[in-house]
């Protein structure tokens, strides 16, 4: 395994528990990798009702990445209005959603190429 897929994968655990610690709702993680045309490796996708809730679940990624790992984001984009917050980890792009925008958005579908598996808390 190479060093880099090691960090990803120490960085999705992260993420994941980031994402259940504040009641992500149905979380998905997409494996890109045996897609020639990615942007990246791979999309971490929850929801969350409200826009609070959004924000909240952002910043508790942020938080359990970065005391976990000592990794930051690159980017971090739409927490001015937090209806699609996407937090950008290089070979991991999180998107978080308000509930009928990840509908409308169905990034599920549009990359349904890749190996999607959805997670459950067992906490």
């Amino acid at each position: 395994m190479r060093k880099s897929t090691v960090k990803a994968a120490g960085v999705t655990d992260s993420i994941v528990r980031g994402l259940f610690e504040k009641k992500g709702e149905k979380v998905a993680l997409i494996d890109l990798r045996n897609i020639e045309s990615r942007v990246c490796d791979w999309f971490v996708i929850s929801h969350a009702p409200s826009t609070r809730q959004v924000d909240s679940l952002a910043w508790s990624v942020e938080d359990v990445v970065r005391k976990e790992t000592g990794v930051k984001p690159y980017h971090v984009e739409g927490k001015e209005n937090c209806i699609w917050v996407l937090l950008d980890y290089g070979d991991i792009l999180v998107h978080i959603f308000q509930q009928p925008f990840r509908e409308f958005y169905d990034l599920e579908s549009l990359w349904a190429d890749g190996r999607i598996t959805y997670l459950e808390d067992n906490t």
